[in-house]
């Protein structure tokens, strides 16, 4: 179900619930986030803010779903929501496509809905970066989250840790007016998210060889936000390319602030046909979760067959 679902039409994203969500968060915090009061009162903010947003949503829409004549359909519903993000591949195949025709401008557009990071001063190898950093990584908390987490635990599991990555996206700790308030549910996801991203980047590591494997098992780079940084690894090892590096957020004062990130430097800076070729990259590893999901069913089912 979770295959069929991902592969139906995107939600204009004007209209997508979790998309509301961060508008909602955004809004809050520029009523409680005040990053002049001293970080204990910033961390209580925002720990604070995470749980008005989260828990009532969480309780309301879980309570919804048990009460409903028809459980299933809604289930189906918070699924199919939960991965709009993975249809972020047609924005790349856009972006891949406007670099090369030097439309920077049609590139930074499409972009910025979907990044938490200013695009206006991209060029084409910022451009590059960051669709294929997003392209990387998006199915951490889309595919593989949604699968793991709903086979575990159902669609309350699954709401709860999408949420969760909502809310981090939205305060992202590197981003100096959120890195106080954000880090609480920073620090929750990314403990949420961890074994999904090892999934995740597992599948892309095998398409890359031994050299991505071993940049897997072994990151050379700890720094927030980690599990995009270990994923982001990864598929820099797969394509040779470098990835990372500065980034500029909005601030209080409504203008640029520049911030040093660590760079992933797995090789040249990468191009317009690079997007492309993490675009296959990713349509290999999501087929491989496909065949998983179809097939460790099967497994189960003929195995209780032969038993019986």
């Amino acid at each position: 179900m979770s295959i069929l679902l991902a592969r139906m039409a995107p939600l204009p994203r004007q209209l997508q619930p979790l998309v509301w969500l961060s508008n909602l968060a955004l809004s809050l915090s520029v009523k409680v986030n005040h990053t002049h009061r001293a970080v204990s009162q910033q961390v209580i903010a925002g720990v604070l803010s995470t749980l008005l947003l989260v828990i009532p949503f969480w309780l309301i829409i879980s309570f919804f779903i048990e009460l409903a004549e028809f459980p299933w359909f809604f289930e189906a519903l918070v699924i199919y929501i939960c991965l709009q993000d993975d249809h972020f591949r047609y924005i790349a195949r856009e972006v891949s496509i406007a670099i090369q025709r030097d439309n920077k401008g049609r590139a930074r557009a499409l972009l910025q809905p979907w990044l938490n990071r200013s695009t206006l001063s991209l060029s084409s190898v910022g451009l590059s970066k960051v669709t294929i950093e997003r392209l990387a990584t998006t199915p951490t908390y889309g595919i593989a989250s949604t699968v793991l987490f709903y086979c575990i635990g159902g669609v309350p599991l699954l709401l709860a840790a999408r949420m969760l990555k909502q809310l981090d996206n939205v305060w992202p700790v590197y981003n100096p007016q959120y890195r106080f308030f954000g880090i609480a549910v920073y620090a929750l996801s990314s403990i949420v998210h961890f074994i999904p991203a090892k999934l995740w980047s597992f599948t892309l590591a095998i398409q890359g060889g031994p050299k991505s494997l071993a940049v897997l098992l072994n990151p050379k780079v700890n720094a927030p936000p980690i599990v995009e940084y270990q994923t982001s690894a990864v598929i820099a090892s797969a394509l040779n390319v470098e990835l990372g590096g500065p980034a500029k957020f909005q601030s209080g004062k409504n203008i640029d602030e520049k911030v040093i990130l660590p760079k992933l430097k797995y090789g040249r800076l990468p191009e317009a046909s690079d997007i492309q070729r993490a675009l296959r990259f990713n349509s290999i590893a999501f087929g491989l979760w496909s065949f998983a999901i179809i097939l460790l069913p099967a497994i189960w089912g003929t195995l209780r067959m032969l038993n019986s």
